[in-house]
């Protein structure tokens, strides 16, 4: 995670730069199995990689007993577009470098002293998020967990009692409300596939920071707009795509938010923009995804793997 945080924020930064290349993102709805899948890809300028993500999201996979996400990454050599490495991953780049971003938000927009995290949402990202924040702000001592089903929260919360890399001595308690959940909480993450939204601002109190990670695209939302439009500090991964398919789109729909407010989260890593400058701000962060993390976080497993990666050539796979 440590690794992933800090290849983010450089790509972060890249992009705001405009030193990347991003394509627009395909989506896909498998609407018979209530599945939907997403294509992003990217390529960070002077990295020796590009990458192609697939990611799919089959929420029905849970009575089957299978994970609900899944996908892999297409690594190419950006020398020569040769393939270079098939990253059958079953999703878990997604999910690490989506924790990441978080924790690059964190790191610049959340209070200085986190005691209280809220965390909306039971699935992979109920525990991503919550690695990268204990990455950034390392001293909270308390984390409410909501869910629509209780009794997968509570699970949830068990499971994060013993999660390594968590604050030791942190107590993890299951919300009977997301605005119980929120009650003095420092910091709140949203990271659930919700279409109606679920976080109104006149919960919120002064000094909060919101990772909102869930709207990923144009039906989903978390947050009320009007959150948006009373926050301090708006930021986004990417000013496009969260016109287009984050909360942002939202906020932009109802006639309450200027597209200008929006800083991207790379103009504050390099200091174009600010990130938090008060305790008291209330900020924002609106993450959709982009696929120059998926780039960054398939340059870190190539690097790390070096010669240890299994490499198949087609003649051996299809002999004569």
């Amino acid at each position: 995670m440590a690794a992933c945080i800090e290849a983010c924020e450089r790509a972060f930064e890249a992009y705001s730069k405009g030193a990347a290349a991003l394509p627009s993102v395909i989506s896909l709805d498998v609407s018979e199995h209530d599945g939907e899948v997403h294509v992003k890809a990217g390529h960070l300028h002077g990295a020796r990689y590009f990458a192609v993500k697939v990611a799919a999201g089959f929420p029905g996979n849970r009575e089957l007993g299978l994970p609900t996400s899944d996908g892999m990454v297409a690594v190419f050599d950006a020398r020569t577009g040769a393939p270079a490495a098939f990253l059958m991953d079953n999703g878990f780049i997604t999910d690490l470098r989506t924790g990441a971003a978080g924790g690059v938000a964190a790191k610049y927009l959340a209070p200085e002293q986190v005691r209280s995290v809220a965390v909306i949402g039971t699935g992979a990202q109920a525990r991503y998020q919550l690695d990268a924040l204990a990455r950034v702000r390392p001293a909270f001592t308390r984390a409410r967990i909501w869910g629509r089903d209780r009794a997968r929260a509570a699970a949830t919360a068990g499971e994060l009692r013993t999660r390594p890399g968590l604050p030791g001595g942190c107590v993890f308690e299951v919300a009977a409300s997301v605005e119980e959940a929120v009650e003095h909480a420092d910091v709140v993450i949203t990271c659930t596939a919700s279409r109606a939204p679920l976080l109104r601002g006149e919960w919120l109190g002064s000094g909060t920071h919101v990772t909102a990670v869930g709207a990923d695209d144009g039906d989903k939302r978390e947050l009320d707009p009007s959150l948006l439009a009373r926050a301090d500090r708006l930021v986004v991964d990417s000013r496009a795509q969260c016109a287009s398919i984050g909360e942002l789109h939202h906020a932009l729909a109802a006639g309450l938010v200027d597209e200008r407010k929006a800083v991207e989260l790379g103009e504050v890593v390099s200091g174009i923009e600010p990130g938090r400058t008060s305790p008291d701000q209330l900020t924002v962060c609106d993450l959709t995804g982009v696929g120059v993390q998926d780039v960054a976080a398939a340059n870190v497993v190539m690097e790390r793997a070096g010669d240890r990666g299994e490499v198949f050539s087609l003649e051996a796979l299809n002999p004569g």
